[in-house]
């Protein structure tokens, strides 16, 4: 019986690939920072990416069940924000967690892989595109995510594991919900930047429209680890809105943002600028 890990395993995009590979028959373990409010069939590890202390501990339960066929990690922290007001603490606690925790996750599965074991990495369809305004850092970690995912599927084909990146839009996950406080909490909190929140909201809300059940992400993962040769890169609900935009050349590109965003200026007499 094929054993996978799966990280972020108590969210909803991580709890819906547990579901969907324990259904199938497969013996699923799993990582989280918080426990679950209902408990499981599948084994899941309380620990924090961003500790090595802590995921050390978790991989001495999780190695004394066996080996390891593959891991997906589904893990990551969605924040918006300025990236010159956001205080440093913040910035490195995303990328830990977006980026290093999936690092140190891999290292120290890899001692534990059969042969041809699978390395799922689940990036966003942003990594790619120019990220909107104030969507800055998830897309920064996200790329990182993705570049890193190229390059570790360069090394360990040497050593016959295929690692795959899939890039999903919109998950109707609770990460929408926090998406739309920290939106909130930045229009009322931001020094910098008066822009018109109203149509931020609609920008943002554009872009989560065409959002997609965890599920689909789940089936996506089933495919990626079962079949013979599986595509490097796998992306789904490809927003139409950030494809047109990106077609666009950049300099049209920050004209239409800052067109859209910025709040008209009135003169001494009321006039417009």
């Amino acid at each position: 019986m094929a054993r996978y890990l799966v990280t972020g395993a108590n969210g909803g995009m991580g709890r819906a690939i547990c579901r969907l590979l324990s259904e199938r028959g497969f013996d699923v373990v799993g990582i989280d920072l918080a426990p679950s409010d209902e408990a499981p069939p599948w084994r899941v590890s309380l620990a924090d990416l961003s500790d090595p202390a802590s995921l050390a501990a978790a991989f001495d339960e999780i190695g004394a069940g066996g080996r390891l066929d593959g891991v997906i990690h589904a893990a990551g922290l969605y924040d918006l924000g300025s990236l010159v007001e956001m205080g440093e603490d913040e910035f490195l606690r995303i990328f830990n967690v977006n980026l290093f925790g999936a690092v140190r996750v891999n290292r120290l599965a890899l001692p534990y892989f059969n042969a041809g074991a699978r390395v799922v990495l689940i990036t966003s369809e942003l990594a790619p595109l120019s990220p909107l305004p104030f969507t800055g850092i998830y897309a920064v970690t996200k790329a990182a995510l993705d570049r890193y995912a190229d390059a570790l599927r360069m090394e360990l084909q040497l050593l016959g594991y295929p690692v795959v990146a899939i890039r999903p839009g919109a998950v109707d996950t609770g990460m929408l919900p926090a998406s739309t406080r920290a939106l909130d909490r930045f229009c009322e909190t931001t020094e910098l930047y008066p822009v018109n929140a109203d149509r931020f909201r609609e920008i943002v809300g554009r872009v989560e429209a065409k959002k997609v059940p965890p599920e689909k992400i789940a089936g996506l993962v089933l495919r990626a680890l079962t079949v013979k040769r599986p595509k490097p890169v796998y992306a789904i609900n490809r927003n139409p809105y950030l494809r047109l935009l990106n077609l666009l050349p950049r300099r049209m590109q920050l004209r239409i943002v800052r067109r859209i965003l910025q709040n008209k200026k009135t003169d001494n007499e009321g006039n417009k600028k």
